[in-house]
């Protein structure tokens, strides 16, 4: 991240939390190979399109392709009207996350899902937060004059 400029920042973490707060179909987890596949293609889908070129490129998991289809509305949402400077800005950073996955994927072979589960301990959900602190004894208060 120490080489993104603001906007892609803000993808980036955009990115981060989306994937915190996704739910796959009851069927079917998401693992690491799916976030992968699914930045991998949606980034080649950018980087075609800020050629000018429209094709969209498909992950070849179905759950790859159900991520790449809930992602790709927000970040389109996220840069309407920006033009291919925003898709320039998007593949960069989705190869930014595909890199990190796999990297992160290698250095513990045995949990499929490493990356979802570091961020899942970064990132934390504000749902969460709350269902947290409700089950906590409440902080006790003093008033004082």
């Amino acid at each position: 991240m120490r080489d993104f400029n603001e906007r892609q920042s803000q993808l980036f973490f955009l990115i981060h939390t989306f994937l915190t707060r996704y739910e796959p179909s009851e069927l079917q987890s998401l693992v690491d190979d799916d976030v992968a596949e699914a930045t991998a293609a949606l980034a080649a889908t950018f980087e075609t399109s800020a050629r000018g070129v429209i094709y969209e490129h498909r992950p070849a998991s179905l759950p790859a392709e159900r991520l790449m289809s809930a992602l790709k509305p927000a970040l389109l949402d996220a840069g309407k009207g920006l033009g291919s400077p925003f898709e320039r800005d998007a593949a960069v950073v989705l190869r930014r996350v595909e890199d990190a996955v796999r990297e992160i994927r290698a250095l513990d072979q045995t949990n499929r899902r490493a990356f979802l589960d570091l961020l899942a301990r970064v990132i934390k959900n504000p749902d969460d937060r709350e269902a947290e602190t409700a089950g906590a004894a409440p902080e006790p208060r003093i008033i004082l004059p």
